[in-house]
């Protein structure tokens, strides 16, 4: 089957990956939105998770293929080990809630999932890659992929290690020639450089009608290569391709300020979480599958026009705050608390929020780097993130700081954010 993508053109799907998209589980994502809030700035974008996936899958597979091509890889191990990484691309959203990450502030707590012990510990709130991984291990879908993936020798228990990092206990995973490539086929999943960040940054841009997001892909793909490291292969990106990838980390910070954290977005994010304090119980993101299955923008959306909650109210007739004033983390003269303090007590309604967001560190302290640099020259590989000075300049926390006043109320909240700040805050 073949499926025509503005961002792609042709993406093709083999007999084995037309019936995980035919299900009711990968179809629900064509009711959830890829950014949220995030037609509201730009109208254009009302793209969903479902045909990011797609896009997500296409890409997964080039990657795969540029690093196989210069590996000795055995046929069979190539045949599974593509099934499986673009099979764990393909799902890697299915558990995204309503409007993306906007609704994750009410997920269930993660230990009403019943996940198996080896996909992590069970204190706190679930996320979508914990449903993620309870839609791939434990509900309908399960058996279809069992049954439709078991001459590749690739379980739901392999593809759900894929998307969340980690295997069960005593499983091979990914084996060949000696070398475990699990971590390969991880980092093309979920690493510096995945098909998940590869196909968004370039779909955002396009239906955003922003270029921020485009980045040399072809270049990239040339001089991705697997490499050996203590008996495991990893991603490792040749050196002279290592400026591709820095503009690939300036595309995603770039993104991220003037799309992913755009000050609409975000406050209507915020005027969501406060609609799910002040009406607890009124829209609930449900742990069973099948009642999941129903959980999606349409039934958000249903709920908030009907609700008598005033945010709920201000969201669906889109009538959001003003922002009067705006701080990077490069910002040192602005005091937020002072600013809150100042307009409570002139009766301006507002709140304030802090956008902070990690643009890259997949890998925790002690765990394997996700890329590596390749120097033909001498085969010597070294992290990314000791081999460019951009990757620490943007591997840590965006910061943006606003203030949201009432609109009419904004005339009186910019003097005396203006008196705080030296007038250098307006928006």
């Amino acid at each position: 089957m073949r499926i025509r993508d503005p961002i792609h053109g042709t993406v093709t799907v083999s007999d084995d990956e037309k019936p995980i998209i035919d299900s009711r589980f990968f179809q629900r994502l064509r009711s959830v939105r890829q950014l949220g809030f995030g037609d509201l700035a730009f109208p254009g974008a009302t793209h969903t998770r479902h045909a990011h996936s797609l896009g997500a899958m296409h890409v997964a597979s080039r990657l795969f293929d540029a690093v196989a091509s210069r590996s000795p890889l055995s046929e069979r191990a190539r045949e599974r080990f593509r099934a499986a990484v673009r099979l764990a691309v393909l799902c890697h959203d299915l558990g995204h809630m309503p409007l993306s990450h906007a609704s994750e502030s009410i997920a269930p707590r993660r230990a009403l999932l019943n996940l198996p012990a080896w996909t992590g510990d069970d204190r706190g709130q679930a996320s979508h890659e914990d449903f993620t991984a309870r839609l791939l291990l434990d509900s309908d879908l399960t058996p279809l992929l069992a049954r439709t993936y078991e001459r590749h020798g690739i379980t739901p228990e392999l593809v759900a290690g894929l998307v969340i990092g980690r295997l069960p206990p005593g499983v091979d995973g990914f084996r060949d020639g000696g070398l475990d490539w699990t971590p390969l086929l991880r980092a093309l999943v979920s690493g510096e450089l995945d098909a998940d960040r590869m196909d968004y940054l370039q779909r955002d841009s396009f239906y955003t009608g922003v270029n921020y997001g485009r980045y040399d892909l072809e270049w990239i793909l040339q001089n991705l290569r697997a490499a050996e490291r203590d008996g495991r292969a990893v991603l490792a990106l040749s050196r002279a391709a290592v400026f591709a990838f820095e503009d690939f980390l300036l595309s995603r910070y770039h993104m991220f300020l003037s799309v992913y954290y755009h000050h609409t977005s975000v406050s209507f994010d915020w005027m969501l979480r406060r609609y799910y304090e002040e009406a607890p119980g009124e829209f609930e993101v449900p742990p069973s599958p099948e009642a999941f299955l129903l959980c999606d923008d349409v039934a958000l959306w249903w709920t908030l026009r009907r609700s008598k909650n005033r945010w709920a109210e201000r969201i669906s007739s889109r009538r959001g705050y003003r922002r009067v004033a705006q701080f990077t983390e490069r910002d040192t003269d602005y005091d937020l608390k002072a600013i809150s303090l100042a307009l409570t007590a002139a009766g301006v309604d507002h709140f304030t929020l802090e956008s902070r967001g990690v643009l890259s560190r997949y890998h925790d302290e002690g765990e394997t780097p996700s890329l590596f640099v390749f120097d033909p020259a001498s085969g010597r590989l070294t992290e990314v993130s000791r081999y460019t000075p951009l990757y620490q300049r943007f591997a840590g926390a965006v910061l943006l700081s606003r203030v949201f006043v009432h609109p009419d109320q904004a005339d009186v909240a910019r003097p005396i954010v203006a008196r705080l700040t030296g007038a250098r805050a307006a928006p």
